[in-house]
């Protein structure tokens, strides 16, 4: 029965080309506010409750301070009035006149110096939540990654996708400060205000109607960030492509050899200078709208300003109220101007949210049913593709069509055949890092589909021609094949003698202990073939019941390859294996061999029934075995 194309999921929306984000879909954005929240809760009770109960009682540090200082000038100006002479300070202080202000320049002083410690507070409190936070978000992100299919990662959109969720997993804890930070200066809005409403309550109102402007302005170009970063998203991911190429020791011998890092900066250059000239034309623009909106919450504020002044002439208000007064409309408009840019600005970071939580809504296709079942063990008959076809994701050409063969269960299996063919494509399928697009694969008469995914992939031991070389220990690296025994050093050991990585460590400064590559300064560089025999010693690891060894032994000489496959069949005894290499001198000992060309089975026996036979394999052997002549 054919597999149903992978759908997308209901929350991707289509990617956005040019223009910027709606002002419905900014609103709509903020919904991710509350599970962002929600999981800043969760990574830290303690700590949220501590940067948000700090916070709301520095946020009336601002209104108290203001208002003992126009206590102070009012108590100034009182004894100014009353004609007092002394000699001395001392003097003064003895007579007890100043005692008042003294006390009130004290309690300044201690709010003053109470304020910056609760603000070091909130610091160090944020601090630790942050640390804790980027940890769990980033934990969050790669177990979420390690459930999508690999379908998924070779879709270049959900690369973008990816690149953008890991950035904000970095950057979002900003939005944490921002949004605790508007609690906070809502609060100390609201103490302003009250002290405005007692005097004079219109000015409140011309206080908004004055920063409105500046604050759809901000908005504006807050979505055009988002939009600008959005649309970039490739050419950032290209631009970190070449910087790592240009820098990186996986590269350094063929950008040496071939001289290419002037070719790798022009390219950057060119992409970062495009990438400049935008954010540059943004800016511009945001600087120039932005100071022209801004003049107008300046202009409101010496409106008021000098109401103010002139009530205090008229001798409704004392110097000290204009003092009070006039630093509580300025703080307001400042913090007013804050709360509504800041408002814009979490509209825009919700925006951002929404990439990362539209990245874990994704849900893999391949995944295990609900009565899933336990591979057999052990497998009794093996494995049969019945009309298995399979296409790549926007292909135009089927990697696989109509494939039909069997894998018995205890049989040496060689795949051969050029480039293209299929042949690790099989093996994918095999493992189920892919479903068939039509067919099915049966094993022991069920549909590989019926079984538990876990268990089916700790039941296949798979070694690609492009294994991954861990920046680990040495005993790590083989350790991985089977994760729950990493610390089973004898099994290590085992694993490393069966795959003849042994004869690689043990000559090593710490043997199993060594740190191994380059990536980190105590790691020991290997070989190539030497990294192929720890990755073969990696599926010994796994001792699992099906054997796959996809080209891992390309960079080895004929001769080693020879041994590791001669090794491999020697204890493969009532193992299910199959074997890929282009060497076919090394696939000749397997019990039967398949020749794929064009996605299909085009012949299958032994290499003499294969010659006998006189088809591409015998030519395609011929040919080899010339070179060797």
């Amino acid at each position: 029965m054919p597999a149903m194309a992978k759908p997308a999921p209901a929350s991707t929306k289509p990617r956005r080309e040019r223009g910027n984000p709606s002002l419905r879909e900014r609103f709509d954005a903020m919904r991710n506010l509350p599970p962002f929240l929600r999981q800043i809760w969760q990574t830290s009770p303690a700590l949220t409750l501590a940067s948000l109960g700090l916070r709301l009682v520095r946020a009336l540090m601002p209104v108290v301070i203001l208002y003992i200082g126009k206590l102070i000038i009012d108590e100034a100006i009182r004894l100014v009035g009353l004609g007092l002479q002394f000699d001395s300070l001392g003097q003064a202080l003895r007579g007890g006149q100043l005692d008042h202000l003294a006390w009130l320049l004290g309690l300044e002083l201690a709010l003053a110096v109470g304020s910056d410690l609760l603000g070091r507070l909130v610091n160090y409190a944020d601090g630790l939540l942050s640390e804790l936070f980027t940890n769990a978000s980033s934990v969050r992100l790669m177990e979420h990654a390690a459930t999508l299919d690999l379908e998924d990662f070779e879709d270049p959109d959900l690369q973008d996708k990816l690149d953008r969720a890991r950035r904000l997993t970095m950057s979002r804890m900003s939005l944490m400060g921002q949004l605790f930070g508007q609690v906070q200066d809502a609060v100390t809005v609201v103490a302003f205000a009250v002290g405005l409403l007692v005097y004079a309550p219109w000015l409140i109102l011309l206080l908004a109607v004055a920063l409105v402007p500046a604050f759809i302005g901000e908005a504006h170009f807050n979505a055009l960030g988002y939009s600008l970063n959005y649309q970039w998203t490739p050419e950032r991911r290209q631009l970190e492509y070449l910087r790592q190429t240009g820098a990186s020791v996986e590269t350094a011998k063929e950008v040496k050899i071939f001289n290419l890092h002037r070719f790798l900066v022009e390219r950057y250059k060119v992409l970062a200078e495009k990438f400049y000239a935008a954010n540059r034309a943004l800016a511009r623009r945001r600087a120039m709208w932005g100071t022209l909106l801004a003049a107008l919450g300046t202009l409101g504020y010496y409106v008021a300003y000098a109401y103010i002044a002139w009530r205090t002439v008229k001798g409704d208000f004392s110097i000290g109220d204009l003092t009070f007064l006039a630093g509580s409309f300025r703080r307001l408009r400042q913090l007013l101007e804050g709360l509504l840019i800041g408002f814009s600005q979490v509209a825009g970071q919700a925006l951002y949210l929404d990439d990362l939580y539209s990245f874990f809504e994704i849900e893999p296709e391949i995944h295990s049913r609900a009565d899933a079942l336990p591979v057999p063990r052990p497998i009794a008959r093996g494995f049969v593709f019945e009309n298995v076809g399979f296409r790549y994701p926007g292909a135009e050409n089927w990697a696989l069509r109509g494939l039909e063969f069997e894998l018995r269960a205890g049989e040496v299996l060689a795949l051969v055949g050029e480039n293209g063919a299929g042949k690790t494509t099989l093996v994918k399928l095999l493992a189920r890092l892919y479903d068939p697009d039509e067919g099915r694969i049966l094993l022991d008469g069920r549909d590989l589909r019926d079984y538990d995914l876990d268990d089916l992939r700790a039941s296949i031991g798979v070694i690609f021609q492009d294994f991954v070389r861990y920046h680990l220990t040495a005993g790590e690296n083989i350790g991985v094949g089977r994760i729950e025994a990493m610390d089973d050093i004898a099994r290590i050991r085992e694993a490393a003698r069966r795959g003849m990585a042994d004869e690689v460590i043990e000559p090593l400064p710490q043997g199993y202990e060594q740190l191994v590559g380059r990536r980190f300064k105590t790691g020991v560089d290997l070989s190539g073939g030497q990294w192929q025999k720890i990755a073969i010693a990696r599926a010994w690891m796994r001792d699992a019941q099906v054997m796959i060894l996809d080209e891992p032994t390309a960079a080895l000489d004929a001769r080693s390859e020879f041994e590791v496959f001669q090794r491999f069949k020697e204890l493969s005894h009532e193992r299910t294996a199959v074997l890929i290499s282009h060497r076919f001198s090394s696939v000749r000992m397997a019990d039967r061999i398949l020749v794929l060309a064009g996605g299909k089975v085009e012949a299958s026996g032994t290499h003499a029934q294969l010659m006998a036979q006189g088809g591409r394999y015998a030519e395609l052997f011929e040919l080899q075995a010339a070179g060797y002549r």
